[in-house]
């Protein structure tokens, strides 16, 4: 009786713990109310327009033009990126890309989706996205994992025919974020996120005085960067320890028997 009741506490703590790891799971696409999203574009690294994620960025440009977008990504998270580009009613075949880079300019790969598309003659939009990879809270310094920090967003035609160069287009991008959760976990974070200006920031925290003109960017997660120690796993892993303490409880109750043999002789 008293292992039946241990093993009813023990599914009782696992589904309250799994419920919350469950929430944070779910995808993070709600449209972000009350900020700004932009509508213009930069033209380099430096100049890109800053946007949330959840926010729809927009831009009207030439077909030829380079546009950047940059955003902000934390760890366990995994950035799908979106852009639409509306062209005019006559234009011949273009091929239109996105690229994805990250705090340190480094150009990540996408998972999956269609990160080049060809609109054909007539075509009046092209839709692009891209699913990156889980975004780590620590890496190798030679590995090409995506850390938390700043991303840059670049839109732009390749190989556009000479008569369509200055074409006027209008371009839409969007980036929403799956929480992966304790999946993507490891025993580390950086000291701070690859956002620019951070480290001329930090040293005038210092007291470098000569430092303190720099601009830190104003973009990050809605709930602040994690620390990067803690995830979900850590539930997961106290849960393992109880099942695993009560699994032992429950198998000496069961293979223990009567007792201490009597020590009587029989018949006396």
């Amino acid at each position: 009786m008293r292992f039946t009741r241990a093993l009813t506490a023990a599914f009782v703590l696992l589904g309250l713990a799994a419920a919350p790891a469950a929430a944070d799971s779910s995808p993070s696409a709600s449209p972000s109310e009350g900020g700004d999203a932009p509508t213009t574009a930069g033209t380099s690294f430096r100049t890109a327009a800053e946007f949330e994620q959840g926010q729809v960025a927009t831009a009207d440009g030439a077909a030829g033009d380079y546009l950047y977008w940059s955003f902000p990504a934390d760890a366990e998270q995994r950035p799908t990126v979106k852009a639409t580009v509306k062209l005019p009613e006559t234009h011949a075949a273009q091929t239109w890309r996105i690229d994805v880079y990250d705090g340190l300019r480094r150009r990540q790969a996408c998972q999956w989706g269609a990160q080049t598309r060809t609109a054909d003659t007539g075509t009046s939009a092209v839709e692009l996205a891209c699913v990156l990879r889980t975004v780590r809270a620590w890496s190798e310094p030679w590995a090409n994992d995506p850390l938390p920090g700043t991303y840059y967003l670049r839109l732009t035609a390749v190989n556009v025919p000479a008569s369509d160069l200055g074409v006027p287009v209008s371009a839409e991008v969007r980036v929403e974020s799956k929480d992966v959760g304790g999946a993507a976990a490891v025993d580390g974070s950086l000291a701070e996120p690859l956002v620019p200006g951070i480290a001329v920031t930090s040293g005038a925290d210092r007291g470098d005085e000569d430092e303190k003109g720099a601009v830190l960017s104003a973009i990050e997660p809605e709930d602040g960067w994690s620390s990067g120690w803690w995830s979900d796993r850590w539930v997961w892993s106290g849960i393992g320890a109880v099942l695993a303490a009560l699994a032992g409880i429950g198998g000496y109750a069961l293979t223990r028997g009567s007792g201490r043999p009597s020590r009587v002789p029989p018949g006396a």
